[in-house]
């Protein structure tokens, strides 16, 4: 196939757009590949929809080639099916709503593991029709707060999402690792860099749970990997190593400290250190940090304490995992005004307690720890206060920020930071979504079994920009050959008629060897027709240009830029070469 750029609707642009702020969102604009409709919605160009079908039609031979089936759901979708799994609370305004002609609520698909419960339920009842597969490659919405990035961070964008169907929990790990298998064939076919960590469930439920990220240092999403072991996780995921706990028999007795203007822990350890011999560091501190938990329907907002090192912060994208589906708030000044008893810079254990605000301790805090902390009164510390004999917390929450250098929670090494872009997620769903619908198979004793489920998205528009983040140079896009909008990019170097047809010969020879072929034919100097070729990002560049008066072309690698001169009458072999290795 022959793409003429003289008709291909495609305006490439010199400057970036004033509101992108990653690579790929700059290139897949100024390359012509995407435009901007609305916040977080965007149109799909010649150029650009041709790399997303060639994302879906690797994922698709990939889902295909284990036995998955595709079907198609619809995006607008009934309320009542997300309301038995309480998901329509549960989303909060990250979802569509609206209502039809008669009132009815409808909801703009978000992700479908109802509907495909449903489904299967409607359809199979014997225990001999499992385990089955389906997928769907399908526009999702989400009304994103903060939409950025392109379609990185969208409104509405393309996923993949399949889900299995087991009789049993072996079955549901047989199918996990099917997916597991198949992801990692598909971001090797698209030529990623990416890793894979363990993750959080969210608001899908389930137990296990792996991410895919893709490596980006623009990516909005932190991982850390240990130094010498493959451990590797979404900060959300990682879990701190308790320490153990300690005898309380040995430790002194608490006592309160007159520490004027000591509002923050800088300034409290300063001020104990000028006390005398002993010597104190933020992390001899119990730092109470003080937030507010809303569950989904509900209007009030409850108190909750987080007590963890004062040489550590809260991390509120852990907090956030950790809480969910709660929302999550910090306090304001009207919420301390309410209770007074909550003193800024000073608050304890005790005043919490004593008040019913539920207290929840980071996992270091353990039996027989002694702190330093709030005494619940302006310029007031307790020191020696020890856990589990001086007080008592409701439970543990593991959400502080987690650092490089911090041990790794299989005891091997130490933990490295760095961020990525998700491109996948999988999940061990289990049986919460069949339990909502009573979706059963009667086994053969006549029995009901209760099936289990597995979710596996893949987000096929992220992917474009995914890899135009790894894929690109400060000329343009360098598209990997398994994605790109065409094996060969034929640019004509001049207005010579000759070196037109030459061009045009060239091409179709091309073409019919099997090749896609990107011509272009336009009337423009060859300055502008080089600066896109290395923008549109083409893997193979064939130039028309003086050489051909003596029998040659040139043959350039977008991605390494190294040229070759080869005769015409090779061009054809030698670039089928290139194009299928």
């Amino acid at each position: 196939m022959i793409t003429r750029m003289s008709s291909l609707f495609l305006r490439t642009l010199r400057e970036d757009p004033a509101d992108a702020e990653v690579p790929s969102h700059k290139l897949l604009v100024r390359a012509g590949y995407v435009r901007r409709v609305a916040p977080g919605g965007y149109s799909w160009l010649p150029l650009g929809l041709r790399v997303l079908r060639n994302i879906e039609r690797v994922v698709r031979e990939e889902m295909d080639a284990f036995g998955a089936q595709e079907i198609q759901f619809p995006a607008l979708l009934p309320k009542e099916p997300y309301e038995a799994t309480n998901r329509w609370t549960e989303y909060g305004p990250n979802l569509f709503r609206l209502k039809d002609r008669k009132g009815a609520d409808y909801l703009l698909g978000p992700t479908h593991e109802e509907l495909f419960a449903l489904t299967v339920k409607g359809e199979y009842s014997s225990y001999k029709d499992y385990p089955v597969t389906l997928y769907q490659i399908q526009t999702k919405y989400r009304d994103e707060a903060r939409p950025r990035a392109g379609i990185l961070r969208g409104r509405e964008f393309v996923m993949k999402d399949s889900y299995s169907f087991d009789l049993d929990d072996e079955g549901l790990t047989r199918s996990y690792q099917q997916h597991r298998d198949a992801y990692i064939r598909i971001f090797d076919r698209l030529g990623m860099e990416y890793v894979i960590v363990s993750a959080t469930s969210g608001a899908m439920g389930g137990s296990a749970s792996e991410e895919f990220l893709a490596v980006a240092a623009t990516g909005e999403d932190t991982f850390v990997r240990s130094t010498e072991s493959d451990y590797a996780a979404n900060v959300e995921a990682v879990t701190t190593p308790a320490p153990p706990e300690q005898s309380i028999e040995d430790k002194p007795e608490a006592q309160v400290h007159h520490t004027p203007g000591t509002p923050t822990i800088e300034t409290l350890v300063a001020f104990l250190n000028g006390m005398g011999e002993r010597r104190f560091t933020a992390a001899d501190t119990l730092k109470n940090v003080l937030v507010k938990t809303r569950q989904p329907g509900e209007r009030e907002w409850q108190l909750l304490a987080i007590g963890l090192p004062g040489d550590r912060e809260v991390d509120l994208k852990r907090l956030e995992a950790a809480v969910e589906p709660a929302e999550v708030a910090m306090l304001e000044e009207a919420d301390f005004a309410r209770h007074p008893f909550l003193v800024k810079g000073y608050i304890g254990p005790a005043a919490l307690q004593a008040n019913g605000v539920r207290y929840l301790v980071d996992p270091r805090v353990v039996r027989g720890t002694a702190w330093v902390t709030g005494a619940d009164k302006a310029d007031h510390h307790v020191v020696d206060l020890v856990c589990g004999r001086d007080f008592t917390p409701d439970g543990t929450i593991d959400v502080a920020e987690v650092r490089e250098g911090d041990p790794s929670p299989d005891g091997r090494g130490v933990l490295v930071a760095a961020r990525g872009i998700e491109i996948g997620h999988i999940f061990q769903l289990g049986r919460k979504y069949a339990d909502a619908f009573a979706l059963d198979a009667l086994g053969p004793d006549s029995k009901p079994i209760r099936i289990t489920m597995g979710s596996y998205g893949i987000g096929v528009s992220r992917l474009v920009a995914a890899i135009a983040e790894q894929s690109h140079d400060e000329r343009g896009l360098v598209w990997p050959r398994a994605v790109a909008p065409a094996d060969v990019h034929v640019v004509v170097a001049g207005k010579d008629q000759a070196l037109l047809e030459g061009g045009e010969q060239l091409a179709g020879e091309l073409a019919a060897a099997g090749l896609q072929v990107l011509l272009d034919d336009r009337k423009a100097s060859p300055g502008v027709k080089f600066a896109d070729a290395e923008l549109i990002g083409v893997p193979t560049i064939l130039v028309v240009g003086r050489g051909l008066a003596n029998g040659v072309v040139e043959v350039k690698d977008r991605r390494s830029g190294e040229r070759v001169e080869v005769p015409l009458a090779d061009a054809v072999r030698h670039l089928v070469e290139v194009v299928r290795g």
